[in-house]
């Protein structure tokens, strides 16, 4: 591989993340046709179309694909290296993407934000966040905060949270009217306030008891995607919610929710600071992972 070809690789990188030559060209600083001719250049190196043309569209063929997929790690190790170099050896500095869902955002992080940028003001913290799990490498991500159950085998996982469980709860007035569930195969009879992802998927809620794991489609007309809201309307006696035990502990012991199938609902893995093992640590990130490392 000569060096115009890897400048080539890094415009179909950009092309690929971007689905477009115009937006590649406006992130890289050059000219689209300049993009255009790399693209054709690489392609014909290598005698294989790697990117699919048409009027509305662009994206990557199966061989582009295939190639983007080691291509993407490595070009990331390039840059983290780069802007560790740029950000000064010891010195925690420069841009640090992060992407976390809200919840986490608000209940773990945002408390000590403040105290962070005292810290470190020559960082330039980026927060994103969401609730789907993204591939923080194709995604332009230095890290990520995820529960830890559903982190993949190749990342490095660094907890900044205990054990979390969730919680079944509803308002007294509620229960009025319908009688406690027992089992989650009772929540068929009950009115659910369900949640929905920003991935646009309905959570089914998932239980575990003495190794037995079940997942219950509960039925409500209300969904809601935050669990601030969920619990308001708990509080309301809109149905029974789903949420984390730690947002409704006080509304517990004033009783103003009533909590069932507790002994259904097992502690789990908090979350986690997540990035790909092979990606070389930044002092920004390193900083960051420090700060908000969970200490026990």
């Amino acid at each position: 591989m000569n060096r115009t070809q890897l400048s080539q690789l890094a415009v179909l990188a950009a092309v690929a993340r971007h689905g477009s030559f115009r937006a590649a060209a406006t992130e890289l600083g050059i000219a689209p046709s300049a993009v255009t001719h790399a693209i054709s250049a690489l392609e014909s190196s290598v005698g294989l179309r790697l990117m699919a043309r048409t009027t509305r569209s662009v994206a990557p063929t199966e061989e582009g694909r295939r190639l983007l997929d080691v291509l993407g790690p490595a070009l990331g190790d390039i840059e983290a290296a780069l802007t560790a170099l740029s950000d000064g050896r010891d010195k925690p500095a420069g841009p640090l993407r992060i992407t976390m869902p809200l919840l986490a955002a608000r209940d773990l992080i945002a408390p000590r934000l403040g105290e962070f940028v005292r810290l470190y003001p020559d960082i330039e913290l980026e927060i994103v966040t969401d609730d789907r799990f993204e591939d923080i490498v194709e995604k332009g991500f230095d890290a990520g905060l995820r529960l830890g159950e559903h982190l993949e085998a190749d990342m490095v996982a660094v907890r900044v949270s205990g054990s979390w469980r969730g919680a079944v709860v509803g308002a007294p007035g509620y229960f009025e009217s319908h009688p406690k569930p027992i089992h989650p195969r009772d929540l068929a009879s009950h009115i659910c306030i369900r949640r929905r992802f920003s991935s646009g998927t309905l959570y089914r809620w998932e239980f575990e008891k003495d190794g037995r794991a079940i997942a219950v489609d509960v039925r409500g007309g209300l969904i809601l995607s935050d669990q601030s809201l969920m619990r308001q309307a708990a509080l309301d006696g809109a149905g029974l919610a789903y949420v984390f035990d730690a947002r409704i502990e006080a509304d517990i012991e004033g009783e103003r929710l009533v909590r069932v199938l507790d002994d259904w609902c097992p502690p789990f893995d908090g979350f986690s600071i997540y990035y790909p093992s092979r990606r070389q640590m930044r002092p920004a990130l390193r900083a960051f992972i420090d700060f908000f490392r969970w200490r026990g």
